[in-house]
């Protein structure tokens, strides 16, 4: 066995979701995890997402042209996977999967209006 050591640590402190239209992605966001919109800091190029835990989410519009190809980068949280389907189909929102069960957790995957795959996981 190898023994690695590395003075970067296993933590992730922020995820950045690329938008191209700042105040439309505040209020779908705001929409989507329930909280008050507010302001976006750095020129208006970057909102910091209220999030419950360590891992802070920030919306980035730095660089309007990027390409959503790919999986899902992150995932959040549900205790209740079929109200949160509910939830979305509310918001319009679409939806890329079924709700799926692998084993130790439901899963649905869906887009944000500037494309970027998202998914919400249900520990079973």
């Amino acid at each position: 066995m190898r023994l690695v050591t590395s003075p970067v640590q296993r933590i992730v402190g922020q995820v950045f979701i690329p938008v191209r239209d700042m105040s439309s992605a505040i209020e779908w966001y705001a929409d989507l995890l329930g909280f008050d919109p507010g302001t976006s800091s750095h020129g208006g190029t970057i909102f910091d997402v209220p999030t419950d835990g360590e891992t802070r989410l920030a919306l980035d519009a730095n660089r309007p042209d990027f390409d959503v190809s790919g999986p899902p980068r992150f995932f959040l949280w549900t205790q209740d996977i079929a109200a949160t389907v509910r939830h979305l189909e509310g918001l319009g929102t679409k939806i890329t999967s079924d709700v799926e069960d692998i084993g130790s957790v439901f899963f649905v995957q869906f887009e944000d209006p500037d494309g970027n795959p998202l998914m919400v996981c249900q520990r079973r």
